[in-house]
């Protein structure tokens, strides 16, 4: 089974985007169920994981509420103010919902980083990991020695870092982002997406090379039992279709691994992670 491990639905009028403005108009529109499910079908995908794109409880709500207008959609990933307490109760009430799956912690719009280090984040991240709760890490790559310091605080954390924790593709620089997710691979419960690349690379346009050293990176950190693919839709749609995200990767990845060894990048190691249950 195959399983986009990473894309978004919106509906402009809810309020909820203030990232999204009309100066972004290939976004700056509504993305639903319906208009994802033709890409899914022609790649053979047949799950995707929905995640959040606002920081906001109704926004978690309403995907939660799409999630049951399409049979494609396996799963969901919320937000929780991990800095209010009531976040155990709202935690609790999530997951009286059989899609959700976790939750995302958006470290990328932490002014200070080091607010992850603080005591409600520690705290709540340390509750999460007793309860094995997935946690999605949305992390720049000039954030990750702040993270770093927070797994080695919550070393059981079952997280994932979010489209290669965004790394420098355009310049093509590789350090100190290569040595900081190889600290971050020591830890056996965080995984990577292999997802959001096309929007770090040169915007002017971009060559499937420019992503080899990046995800061969990975590959070579995480191994492919935990990495997942993630097409980022449809933010993706800001430098490159659907079709091309896919292939990109498929043609990276081919250079070193066998269609077989490829596959649970593409379902299994997701379904794994997300522990989903798949009929």
């Amino acid at each position: 089974m195959r399983i986009d491990a990473h894309q978004h639905f919106w509906r402009i009028d809810r309020n909820d985007y203030g990232w999204i403005t009309p100066e972004i108009p290939v976004l700056f529109r509504d993305y639903l169920p319906s208009d994802l499910e033709p890409h899914l079908q022609k790649h053979g995908i047949s799950r995707t994981i929905v995640v959040q794109a606002a920081p906001t409880v109704e926004e978690t709500e309403y995907i939660l509420g799409l999630s049951g207008q399409a049979d494609f959609i396996a799963g969901v990933v919320g937000w929780l103010d991990l800095e209010n307490p009531s976040y155990k109760a709202q935690y609790r009430r999530f997951c009286g919902h059989p899609k959700f799956m976790g939750i995302r912690v958006m470290i990328q719009e932490m002014d200070d980083p080091g607010i992850l280090l603080s005591t409600p984040y520690v705290e709540a991240l340390s509750y999460f990991a007793e309860k094995d709760l997935p946690v999605d890490l949305l992390v720049l790559a000039d954030q990750l020695p702040q993270l770093i310091q927070l797994l080695d605080r919550v070393p059981g954390l079952r997280g994932v870092i979010d489209h290669l924790a965004k790394p420098p593709i355009a310049s093509g620089s590789l350090e100190p982002w290569r040595s900081h997710m190889a600290e971050i691979a020591q830890h056996p419960g965080i995984y990577c997406k292999l997802s959001g690349m096309v929007t770090e690379a040169d915007p002017q346009g971009w060559k499937q090379e420019d992503f080899t050293a990046y995800v061969h990176g990975v590959l070579d950190l995480f191994g492919p039992e935990r990495l997942m693919f993630g097409s980022d839709w449809p933010v993706c749609l800001m430098a490159a279709t659907y079709d091309e995200v896919v292939e990109a990767l498929r043609q990276v990845l081919q250079e070193r691994l066998s269609p077989q060894e490829m596959e649970p990048i593409f379902g299994a190691n997701a379904a794994r992670f997300y522990k989903l249950k798949l009929s």
